[in-house]
């Protein structure tokens, strides 16, 4: 029989069996495809000192411990078998320091609806995630690909310091100078980090005075010669531009007037810039204006914009209550390999709010110091976003075959935020950092406290190729 909870904890700790279980267990994932694993119980931390009481609690019981912070991992990664899962959601409290420029965020402040509008009042940005209801929790401890991000880095480059709840159950600060090696792997190392991190301090920038965005439509039969030109003028482009080929179904794209939507997959090249001004944003984005298929274009748009509305954009995009399979790779193929397995991928496309991407991120640049170290020439990722259960078998079959295939073909790896690694792994990490990782783990967590990452196949874990 379970003891009952510790006093300290009463109505924060739901054991299963308890009521309310079923709402704690999967009430904030985002993903509709939830998997039928079960924790032992869900504690809704409300502060550090429930963090702490908790991690105490599982080591007398015995039981593994994972986190939640935002609910957006499409695998559900925190939702294991007879865990403690440690659930920050009623933990979201902000605050800034002037002086410094420095923001204390919680792990589940939403990135897009919460982060941004408090900075923007203050003149401030940070480059926080595209989908605006992720939790920063995840996104920063995996990376955190977000808006501006070729310009500014990875978002987890400007995490400064950590509050961290160790195994031992011990409230810890983590910074460049103090526990230096819990702050070198919560820059990458997602769900693999050996601590509940309860507080982010994030370092901001001064908001940029213009972003505009442009935006073209095309065919999808124009997929080979529009990433083959992108491909050519990636890299001598100002990296405050960032490009995207959206694959995509919905039917609100934009059109010239009288232009018919053609059925089924058009390509978007969406692309932002942040400046100073808006001149300098139109010249940045002046390179764009003349590739080889324009006057072919069905739609094109270009206006300002904001993250905000760059947001909301995002959100109809990613719908909440729908089922989600996703995969990724990163790859330095050329264009007239890749472009062909993609124009083949886009072509298979067959929900209405089914995606894929390519993201340009040449020429690479030299990585800080940190565990996350993989990254190449273009990203690309494949959203499979449908509504029957019946559906999942298909369409992870599908998303993961496909994606692998162009991983086959000069991938370099992936990215956490967007695999699922019960169906498919490749490196994460790059070698050298996955073997600090490893160390870093089993002197900070020798009894195995924290649960890592959710696999098949463990030995496999962070094998390319």
């Amino acid at each position: 029989m379970t003891a009952p909870p510790r006093e300290t904890l009463s109505g924060r700790l739901v054991l299963r069996g308890d009521p309310g279980y079923e709402q704690a267990r999967v009430g904030r994932i985002f993903n509709a495809r939830r998997p039928d694993r079960f924790p032992a119980g869900v504690l809704l931390a409300e502060s550090d000192d429930d963090v702490i009481e908790g991690i105490r609690l599982a080591a007398e019981r015995g039981w593994t411990v994972t986190v939640r912070s935002g609910g957006h991992s499409w695998a559900a990664w925190s939702l294991r078998d007879d865990v403690l899962l440690i659930d920050l959601g009623a933990m979201h409290d902000l605050a800034y320091e002037p002086v410094t420029g420095i923001v204390s965020a919680r792990p589940a402040v939403k990135g897009g609806l919460e982060l941004q509008p408090f900075l923007a009042e203050r003149g401030r940005a940070f480059p926080g995630g595209h989908c605006p209801s992720v939790g920063l929790g995840g996104y920063l401890l995996q990376g955190g690909q977000g808006w501006n991000g070729r310009a500014r880095g990875w978002a987890c480059e400007s995490v400064v310091g950590l509050d961290v709840v160790t195994a031992d159950g011990q409230l810890v600060y983590a910074d460049a100078r103090e526990n230096a090696d819990l702050l070198w792997a919560a820059r990458g190392a997602g769900p693999g980090f050996p601590g509940v991190v309860t507080r982010f301090h994030l370092q901001t920038y001064e908001a940029p005075r213009a972003m505009w965005h442009d935006t073209w439509t095309f065919r999808l039969d124009d997929t080979v010669e529009l990433l083959t030109w992108l491909h050519h003028v990636l890299p001598g482009l100002d990296r405050r531009v960032e490009p995207v080929v959206a694959a995509t179904r919905l039917p609100d794209v934009p059109l010239h007037e009288g232009t018919a939507r053609p059925d089924g997959t058009v390509l978007l090249l969406h692309t932002t810039v942040m400046t100073d001004s808006d001149a300098d944003a139109l010249a940045a984005l002046a390179p764009l204006q003349d590739g080889p298929l324009a006057g072919r274009e069905l739609g094109h748009v270009q206006a300002r914009t904001s993250v905000i509305e760059e947001n909301l954009a995002q959100a109809g995009q990613n719908p909440e209550g729908y089922r989600y399979a996703v995969d990724c790779t990163w790859t330095d193929a050329p264009a007239q390999v890749l472009a062909p397995r993609l124009h083949a991928l886009w072509s298979e496309l067959d929900t209405e709010h089914s995606f894929s991407i390519w993201y340009g991120w040449a020429p690479r640049r030299d990585l800080p110091d940190m565990a996350f170290s993989v990254e190449a020439d273009a990203y690309v990722a494949t959203y499979a976003i449908y509504a029957d259960d019946a559906d999942d078998a298909r369409y992870r079959d599908w998303v993961h075959r496909r994606t692998a295939a162009l991983a086959a073909a000069h991938g370099a790896g992936v990215y956490l935020g967007d695999t699922d690694f019960t169906r498919r792994q490749d490196r994460f990490l790059s070698d050298d950092a996955y073997r600090r990782l490893v160390g870093i783990r089993a002197a900070r967590d020798p009894s195995g406290r924290f649960a890592a990452y959710l696999t098949a196949d463990p030995a496999g874990l962070n094998v390319h190729g």
